[in-house]
């Protein structure tokens, strides 16, 4: 049997993955922090966000932007933030 990598053989072999691959992996590690058969304490909160933004939508209380105004609202937010630093 062969002896197990220590975590930082793991981890200079994993910065060395893809973005992508790495992401996969960081999903899978935090996946198996879980316990069994049950979903991520973040999954679920993010499942009860979508469901409370649809219903926003639905129920007509919320005003929606284009694709195009979001990112330039996000853009002078952020623009906003790096002069106040």
């Amino acid at each position: 049997m062969e002896p197990m990598a220590s975590v930082d053989d793991l981890l200079s072999d994993a910065l060395r993955l893809t973005p992508e691959e790495r992401a996969r992996l960081a999903h899978e590690l935090l996946l198996s922090l879980e316990p069994e058969g049950e979903a991520p304490a973040a999954e679920t909160e993010w499942a009860r966000e979508l469901e409370r933004r649809a219903q926003e939508v639905i129920n007509g209380t919320v005003e929606l932007v284009s694709p195009e105004e979001a990112r330039r609202q996000i853009a002078e937010r952020l623009e906003r933030l790096r002069r106040e630093r």
